[in-house]
């Protein structure tokens, strides 16, 4: 399947990505992205569109 891999240098928690996939990334509210579920053919494109979304780029999606 796929998984999701967390710069956390560069996660600076907008939490952009817990907006568009809030099944697979929590934000806390200080802190940086934490992922909290699986990447699944159901929000596939949730987390493609979590990690598109990430103003500062903290997130890479690897497909296989």
């Amino acid at each position: 399947m796929a998984r999701v891999l967390i710069d956390d240098e560069l996660c600076q928690g907008h939490a952009m990505c817990s907006l568009e996939a809030p099944d697979v990334f929590e934000v806390p509210k200080r802190g940086t992205v934490q992922l909290i579920g699986d990447v699944t053919a159901t929000n596939l494109e949730a987390v493609r569109l979590a990690v598109r979304h990430c103003p500062t780029g903290a997130l890479t999606l690897e497909e296989d």
